[in-house]
């Protein structure tokens, strides 16, 4: 049986999309109260997001679930002006970030509630981590 290759360019597309498809979701899931899987979301949306800015950068990502590390990896192998984006929202949204790291795990595994707000602040910092990255 002959295997399909998929080009970088596809798995670039690919990771793009589910990044998009978990963003849409944890809107959804911010709206119908759902706090604790929305900032499940949220994270698998930048996390996704980050490994297709890696791979477009010629860079394999790691198997990591930290987004804070997918930055500084990321942060290595861009211009400088995007070095200088991502310090910035590394600096000012170090708290954040670890929150949705701490997300991917408490969402699943450990009785941890989220708040409207929480979620909604993690939304925004989110968005605006894909800004500075893009």
């Amino acid at each position: 049986m002959q295997e399909c290759a998929v080009t970088r360019r596809e798995e670039v597309e690919h990771l793009i999309e589910r990044s998009r498809r978990f963003l849409e979701t944890a809107e959804y899931q911010i709206d119908r109260g759902f706090y604790d899987l929305a900032a499940f979301s949220l994270e698998q949306a930048l996390q996704l997001f980050l490994k297709s800015k890696l791979l477009e950068n010629g860079v394999d990502y790691p198997k990591t679930h930290s987004v804070r590390m997918l930055l500084e990896i990321l942060q290595r192998v861009v211009s400088e002006d995007r070095k200088k984006a991502i310090q910035d929202v590394l600096n000012k949204y170090l708290l954040e970030l670890g929150i949705l790291e701490d997300a991917y795990i408490t969402s699943r595994y450990v009785m941890r509630e989220f708040r409207e707000e929480e979620v909604r602040r993690l939304l925004q910092v989110v968005k605006e981590v894909m800004r500075a990255v893009a």
